[in-house]
């Protein structure tokens, strides 16, 4: 007797048709509808969201405020483009943005489409301020699949067979603090790592010749990697010396995912330009630049820009997404999730030998698994079984870091408390089930 497919089964055998295999299958969920922290799958089976559409859902699926912006917008005017006519959500949007994120005394904003696209109009307007053309990033990061964005996206696994990629543009490791910290304490470590940034000067490239440094305050795909705050606070004190445009690409950790709009003002630390996407629209493709009036001016009439530049659909989505996470306060919503998943990852750590590292900020936790206790000895084979057991057990969660070691949680920030420690319960249960098993 042939066993027949079940509709998710079916519907991931048609996938596999008709979609290139290139394009990535991080879970084998489907979706016929989703609702705050919730997805019904094909098969009528309720699965728990601990994965938001990779960060892009903080305010939870189909806010009803949002869906009604994005219906009553569509049914006025969907597409004129920005170039051509003006539009009030797009401007409107604007003043939101540039309220919530000021940097300095006056800020400006522009709209694109997808979080690469903003982090390429970012380079673009560094250059332009500067007349400069060199750009300095780091290892781990993860800034988009476009050329320039590529380019400066860490991960070698992206970029088999994608070159040659876009020249001067240089990388220094992260400073990450669990990985290579040695023997040393915090201060002494970023004490090496801002001597090693200064010396980057007279081995790798100019500064002089520098646009801009890009880097992620927390690093998403890289696995949740917190930039020590002496270290950006020295990055900063860097680019001020050298006339270095500091560009904060704020696209996995903004909007109450940290716990503030970005993670940028936790730290204190003020970027003259920073890159903005994922859950500014509840899963419409929008996204922003924002920097100082004079920084964004700098770039020339129409070398910035597209033809869907802040679709006003989308834009409605957004202005309706702030909205809600100001009426329900969900940047401190972000800090209590945050601290939650926090104290439970600590718990499972304390009993769990195999997991190396927890860390993160707000809501943006991460926990890493590694063998021997050796932070470079990472387990990407156990973090693999835990995702997918937890999967079976109707727990959409996914993996980080370059080595695939990292589980990261990225749940909608409206989840229940309830829903919360039941996705928490289940995740802790397979990890120690994995362990055991290996």
């Amino acid at each position: 007797m042939i066993n027949q497919l079940t509709k998710s089964e079916a519907l991931l055998d048609r996938r596999r048709n008709v979609v290139a295999n290139g394009v990535g299958v991080f879970n084998t969920a489907t979706a016929v509808q989703a609702k705050g922290a919730l997805i019904i799958d094909e098969d009528g089976r309720e699965l728990l969201d601990f994965a938001g559409g990779i960060g892009v859902v903080n305010a939870g699926h189909c806010p009803d405020s949002v869906v009604k912006a994005i219906q009553e917008q569509a049914a006025k005017y969907i597409h004129t483009s920005f170039n051509v006519v003006t539009y009030e959500p797009y401007i409107e949007l604007c003043e939101k943005l540039t309220k919530i994120l000021p940097h300095g005394k006056k800020t400006k904003a522009m709209l694109v489409s997808t979080g690469a696209e903003a982090v390429e109009n970012a380079i673009k307007i560094a250059r332009q301020a500067t007349g400069r053309p060199a750009v300095l990033c780091f290892t781990g990061g993860f800034h988009g699949r476009t050329l320039m964005a590529l380019t400066l996206t860490s991960k070698i696994d992206y970029k088999i067979n994608c070159g040659p990629f876009a020249p001067e543009v240089y990388r220094l490791p992260f400073p990450n603090y669990y990985r290579y910290k040695g023997d040393m304490d915090m201060d002494a470590f970023v004490e090496y790592e801002l001597k090693r940034l200064h010396e980057s000067g007279k081995n790798l490239v100019d500064p002089k010749s520098l646009a801009a440094i890009i880097i992620e305050p927390v690093q998403g795909e890289g696995g949740f990697n917190p930039v020590p705050q002496k270290y950006f606070e020295g990055l900063r004190d860097f680019c001020d010396k050298h006339g270095i445009m500091l560009i904060a690409d704020e696209i996995q950790s903004g909007f109450g995912r940290t716990g503030n709009w970005a993670s940028w003002q936790n730290y204190g630390v003020q970027p003259d330009i920073s890159t903005y996407a994922k859950s500014l629209g509840s899963g419409m493709p929008i996204a922003a630049i924002l920097g100082k009036a004079e920084v964004m001016d700098a770039a020339g009439p129409s070398t910035i820009g597209g033809t869907y530049i802040g679709n006003p659909v989308c834009c409605a989505a957004a202005i309706a997404t702030i909205d809600l996470m100001e009426e329900l306060n969900l940047n401190e919503r972000g800090k209590y999730v945050g601290k939650v998943i926090e104290d439970r990852f600590l718990k499972i750590k304390k009993e769990c030998s195999s997991v190396g590292d927890v860390r993160g900020m707000g809501a943006m936790m991460a926990i890493e698994f590694v063998k021997n206790g050796d932070p470079r000895q990472q387990d990407g084979e156990l973090c693999t079984k835990i995702i997918k057991n937890c999967a079976e057990r109707g727990l959409v969660i996914i993996s980080a870091g370059t080595f695939k070691n990292v589980i990261r949680v990225l749940a909608p920030l409206v989840i229940t408390d309830e829903q919360l420690e039941r996705g928490l319960d289940i995740l802790e249960e397979e990890i120690k089930k994995a362990t055991q098993e290996l």
